[in-house]
């Protein structure tokens, strides 16, 4: 896969995100697949795994009360 900011080669790798809800909840998803520039360490993802981000995104809004850790590789 090529990066979208530079254009040299990226890798297969995992990734952490944390984002901070509306609800001011925490949560932090662990162990993401991604794609990683070699070159900038721009962070890549495909479709499919905005689509399953999006969906624990959604989950985590109707349950989280202050702090959500989902393990990507368990939540997926």
């Amino acid at each position: 896969m090529k990066c979208i900011k530079c254009g040299r080669d990226a890798y297969h790798s995992r990734n952490t995100e944390a984002v901070e809800l509306e609800n001011g909840c925490l949560l932090v998803i662990r162990n993401i697949p991604c794609y990683k520039c070699r070159e900038c360490d721009e962070i890549l993802y495909t479709g499919d795994v905005v689509q399953q981000l999006e969906q624990l995104t959604a989950m985590a809004k109707r349950m989280a009360q202050e702090l959500i850790v989902v393990d990507y590789t368990r939540a997926a």
